[in-house]
């Protein structure tokens, strides 16, 4: 597995836990979009990117 492929399943796993805090009304939309551009970032890709 690569870099790249590490990076992928970490975002991955994060924005499923975001989800499923979603899902249960612990955060908001608003919030979930902030958490997703945040992983994004941080795991340094970009929108379209993940799912090559």
């Amino acid at each position: 597995m690569d870099d790249y492929e590490k990076r992928v399943i970490a975002y991955q796993l994060a924005m499923s836990l975001a989800r499923s805090m979603l899902t249960q009304g612990i955060i908001s939309e608003e919030e979930y979009r902030k958490i997703d551009t945040i992983m994004t970032e941080k795991h340094g890709l970009f929108s379209g990117t993940i799912f090559r």
